[in-house]
């Protein structure tokens, strides 16, 4: 009779990275990026599921922080890392396609699930990205409401409102919500 061998668990490296808004927990495999965790954010909350982890040096999460230390000093407007989300097809497809809503600017969950090709799918596109599992870099926080208003944000409104500022004052512009 020969035994099954369990399958190894995916360990992935966590990194603590120092923010204005706190610190932020980055989580990578060995693939990418796997998500950005915010102080708030725990495995009981359900936002982002994550299994094993273990703090550790890595040159990825490394080049994460870089670019996070030049997107914070206002010198980074776009991000060039190997991303590893984990979720849907329909989640993953939303996440990634933050990425191509252009720095300063915001865009509404009716436009995105548009230009999805899934224009009634707006409630399931909100959905996802309250599920964002790597904010900032796939920035859900430049997505509002219809009529202009700030809405849900991992890491609350007021770091939504912060990042949006932020952008706008790098990008040129004023931010009036």
């Amino acid at each position: 009779m020969s035994e099954t061998v369990p399958a190894k668990t995916e360990v992935l490296t966590t990194r603590y990275y120092d923010a204005p808004m706190g610190t932020l927990t980055l989580v990578g495999s060995a693939l990418g990026l796997r998500a950005i965790l915010w102080p708030n954010d725990n495995d009981e909350r359900g936002r982002v599921k994550l299994g094993e982890r273990e703090a550790g040096s890595d040159t990825q999460l490394e080049r994460v922080a870089t670019q996070l230390d030049e997107y914070f000093a206002g010198t980074r407007q776009t991000f060039d890392l190997a991303l590893d989300p984990r979720g849907t097809d329909l989640q993953v497809e939303t996440w990634l396609g933050l990425a191509s809503i252009p720095y300063g600017e915001t865009t509404s969950y009716g436009t995105q699930a548009a230009n999805l090709g899934r224009p009634r799918a707006v409630r399931a596109v909100a959905n996802a990205n309250g599920k964002n599992p790597i904010s900032i870099v796939l920035p859900c926080h430049r997505i509002i409401g219809a009529d202009g208003s700030l809405t849900g944000f991992a890491g609350g409104l007021e770091w939504k409102r912060w990042l949006l500022d932020h952008e706008a004052a790098h990008a040129g512009q004023q931010r009036l919500l």
